[in-house]
């Protein structure tokens, strides 16, 4: 057993620079790289996949350090809203599988009780994001609406004369 290390995280931390890393050799501007971000969240992708898919293909090891802007910033700015933060969209999902599961097998008391852990789960971060205001106060997680918002994707695209205008 490792008594070197505390519990809990890893313990790794990402190198504090303002700039792109001195090995980096980008052929694109910072402003491809937006460009390259806004087109694979069109694609579907996550911002965690988005970042994994920059960072493998690319080679772009952090976003904000070459375009200064982090990347809900930079979707954001190109009329790419975030309709729910990934995290609860994620938990979201499990609960819609489960409640799907338990539909075709109502005695599956294991996953029953992971429902409701999950549930617990996401009420607990609604609860969050409502306090720190990325979900409106009067948002309520129920579901059915649920089923809905995953269908519908992680994403909202805004018209652009109105991303224009602003």
């Amino acid at each position: 057993m490792n008594k070197k290390r505390d519990k809990g995280q890893s313990h790794s931390n990402r190198p504090a620079r303002a700039g792109p890393p001195r090995w980096l050799k980008l052929d694109m501007s910072p402003s491809d790289v937006e460009l390259l971000v806004v087109e694979l969240a069109k694609k579907g992708y996550t911002p965690s996949m988005i970042g994994v898919l920059l960072r493998d293909q690319y080679g772009i090891p952090l976003v904000k350090q070459v375009t200064g802007r982090r990347l809900a910033q930079i979707l954001e700015k190109h009329g790419v809203k975030i309709a729910i933060p990934e995290d609860l969209m994620a938990l979201m999902q499990k609960a819609v599988n489960l409640r799907r599961h338990l539909d075709e097998h109502p005695k599956d008391y294991h996953s029953k009780k992971g429902l409701i852990e999950v549930e617990s789960k996401i009420h607990r971060l609604v609860k969050y994001y409502k306090r720190t205001g990325v979900l409106p106060p009067d948002w309520k997680y129920e579901p059915e609406k649920a089923k809905l918002l995953i269908s519908g994707g992680m994403y909202r695209f805004e018209s652009r004369e109105s991303v224009q205008a602003v």
